[in-house]
């Protein structure tokens, strides 16, 4: 019995211990590899095209197992993304040979056949996806590419198709200025307006005369999700000789001053006469609007696109009410002039918002047009006014070759808020004998954000280029920005009301110029009491000055500008003249009066041109860059005693595209008042109005008499935007 009981004792002790054995020879858990994050994340979209994809693990992994084959990137269709692959602490990076293509869905993977240093798989294949986001580009520059005689105290701008970070856009070295073919920089400051997605290079000093100049912006410029330019981009130009001293002025508005039945839900747009300085039209206070009775402001946000200022009410305006429109001073033009007066006009709402969809009324080309001009910009007239920043904005209005794939017409978009007109004008001229498809999608929207809807008019339309050019408009050279230019016998002026929005000079001595003062240095010529004439720009002649108090004009530097203005007058004379474009035709035995005539050159059968009995009128067929060239031996006359005639633009025709070559001497409305355009040229004087009359007579262009005086009583001079 004894016995049996320590056998029990014994086989219990040895269970005991063997369990306790077992206890201690336990292994830890293995730990299986796993991704816990990667970059971009699962569904990230705006993905930077630039962006090295990465997958960070749970624990060191073997870095023989982390190569190519298992880890992979692949695109549209599962095209293989070449890169490279590298491993470094437990992050494993995919970065891809070229940057990723902007707007595409991509997918990463990491295969279970990825190991960590023990051998262990990875507890499964990873899969993620992730969309990239889009590549910025410069949409518009200002000065154009390419432009002459451009003012010493301009500023340059940029305007990008979208937001842009901008601490990149300002950095040093992003957006530069330098003498063109390497010369020196330019010192300058660089700003943003986000509100406009536009940046502004102001240089430190004024630039110099007759210089060639090029602008860069480069690659280092970023949209806010870090996606930098495709390439840089450059654009050159040529200064002139003097600054530009012309305010500017609101030359257009929607809804029109003393409009009725204005929509309660539309926008309101002011179009200016020169390019404006962005951060100036969206600065608080500089575009606003009230209603006119109480006076109660009005909530809204102001944006800037082209030459056009939008004030978008954040609330529909009152029905059957009466508002007032108001821009300060306080906006400038990219030469840092402030406009010289404020700017106000009234509207009153009708009963209710605007519905109606916009749609193309007129496109030019026409569509299925042979023969196209090489040099043709391409335009769509719209039924109503529309919101600038949709008609400009990237992709909206698009060109290609026609055809599956076809490749897309790089160019810059233009919308003309008087005329409703957009105009794609290609970076180059067009290809021969192929065929275009133009397209205007409905991002564009009318002022009340009704989207452009199908009309009779086709769109998208296509058109057909021919093998050669059409004519181009006369190149005024520096002559350009003069409103009035006397050749070397002066300009007078006769009465209280005559304002010059530009220059105006002779190659005479200042005392040939009478009845004038200019707004930025305040040099008087000549004037009385019944004798005052306002020029909004300078006033460049040939010695002595005008008066002691004004020692800076009637100089040897104005004398050279204003010579060098009328070689350049004199040689845009000869270009319009039949010899250098034959095959005038005279639409009206010399009387222009009546009709309606297409752009094309035309040459007065009997010497001389008459706008008497009733208005001009010049269509251009939705072609912004229309030209009318008149050709006169002897003489022009427009006006009858008691009967001022106008010329009327209508379907996008622009007063900077009407040329009159005049062999003598014209005169416009003996009688005052009444509208012209163009740029008159005449060989022996340019006559406005006669004494006495109080009635204003308008010019929208310019008036150059090549041998002789301008006269001018009570007359406005409104000098074309470029």
């Amino acid at each position: 019995m004894r016995k049996f009981r320590i056998g029990k004792l014994s086989l219990a002790a040895f269970v005991l211990i063997a369990l306790v054995a077992g206890c201690g020879r336990e292994q830890t858990p293995v730990l299986v590899p796993s991704i816990i994050s990667t970059v971009p994340a699962n569904g990230a979209v705006g993905v930077p095209v630039s962006q090295p994809i990465t997958a960070t693990f749970n624990q060191p992994m073997s870095a023989a197992s982390i190569n190519s084959a298992t880890f992979f990137v692949t695109g549209p269709g599962g095209a293989a993304v070449a890169g490279t692959v590298t491993y470094s602490g437990s992050t494993a990076t995919f970065t891809p040979t070229v940057f990723l293509a902007p707007s595409t869905l991509y997918t990463a993977t990491v295969t279970n056949a990825a190991k960590d240093a023990a051998g262990v798989v990875l507890d499964k294949t990873m899969v993620w996806s992730f969309t990239t986001g889009t590549i910025p580009a410069v949409v518009s520059v200002n000065p154009l590419n390419g432009a002459v005689n451009v003012p010493l105290n301009q500023r340059l701008n940029v305007t990008f198709s979208q937001a842009m970070n901008p601490v990149t856009v300002m950095a040093p070295g992003t957006f530069t200025l330098a003498v063109f073919g390497g010369g020196a920089a330019v010192p300058g400051t660089v700003t943003y307006v986000a509100a406009t997605n536009t940046a502004t290079f102001t240089p430190t000093a004024n630039l110099t005369a007759s210089t060639h100049y090029t602008a860069t912006i480069t690659t280092a410029a970023q949209n806010l999700g870090g996606n930098g330019l495709a390439s840089s981009v450059a654009f050159s130009f040529t200064t002139g000789t003097t600054s530009n001293a012309t305010p500017p002025t609101v030359i257009a508005t929607v809804p029109a001053s003393g409009a009725i039945n204005a929509a309660t839900n539309t926008k309101i747009t002011a179009t200016f006469s020169a390019v404006m300085d962005p951060a100036t039209i969206t600065a608080a206070g500089t575009f606003s609007l009230s209603a006119t009775i109480g006076g109660a402001a009005v909530a809204g946000t102001v944006t800037y696109a082209g030459s056009a200022a939008t004030f978008a009410p954040t609330a529909v305006l009152a029905a059957n009410t009466q508002y007032t429109a108001k821009i300060t001073t306080a906006a400038k033009d990219l030469t840092g002039n402030a406009m010289a007066a404020n700017f106000l006009w009234s509207f009153t709402t009708g009963a209710g918002p605007d519905v109606t969809a916009p749609t193309i009324t007129l496109t030019n080309p026409a569509n299925a047009l042979v023969n196209v001009p090489l040099n043709a910009a391409v335009s769509g007239t719209f039924s109503e006014a529309m919101d600038p920043a949709t008609i400009l904005a990237p992709g909206t209005f698009k060109v290609a070759v026609s055809g599956v794939g076809g490749a897309a017409v790089v160019g810059t978009v233009t919308y003309n808020s008087a005329s409703n007109v957009a105009t794609f004008t290609p970076a180059a001229n067009f290809a021969a004998a192929t065929q275009f498809t133009a397209t205007i999608s409905n991002a564009a929207k009318d002022l009340a954000g009704n989207a452009l809807v199908a009309g009779a008019t086709a769109n998208p339309w296509t058109f057909t280029t021919g093998a050669s050019v059409a004519p181009a408009g006369a190149n005024l050279g520096t002559s350009a920005t003069f409103g009035s230019f006397g050749g070397n016998a002066g300009i007078t002026n006769q009465g209280i009301n005559t304002v010059i929005n530009g220059n105006i000079g002779t190659t005479a001595a200042s005392t040939l110029v009478t009845g004038f003062h200019d707004l930025g240095v305040g040099c008087t010529y000549t004037e009385t009491g019944s004798n005052i004439g306002l020029v909004n720009g300078n006033i460049d002649t040939a010695a002595p000055p005008p008066t002691v108090g004004c020692p800076s004009e009637g100089t040897a530097v104005t004398a050279a500008i204003a010579a060098q203005a009328a070689l350049d007058a004199l040689a845009a004379y000869n270009s319009l003249t039949p010899a250098s474009r034959p095959g005038g035709t005279d639409p009206g035995a010399g009387q222009l009066g009546a009709l309606v005539l297409p752009p094309g050159t035309y040459k007065a059968a009997l010497g001389s041109f008459l706008i008497t009995g009733t208005d001009l009128t010049l269509d251009a067929q939705g072609d912004a860059n229309a030209v009318w060239v008149f050709q006169m031996a002897s003489s022009l006359t427009v006006g009858a005693p008691g009967a001022p005639r106008s010329v009327i633009l209508v379907n996008g025709a622009q007063a900077k595209n009407v040329y009159w070559q005049v062999g003598s001497a014209a005169t416009i409305n003996p009688a005052g008042g009444g509208t012209m355009v163009g740029t008159i040229i005449a060989a022996a004087g340019v006559a406005f109005s006669t004494v006495g009359n109080a009635a204003v007579t308008t010019l929208n262009g310019r008036a150059f008499s090549l041998g002789a005086s301008v006269t001018m009583v009570n007359t406005v001079i409104n000098v074309p935007a470029p």
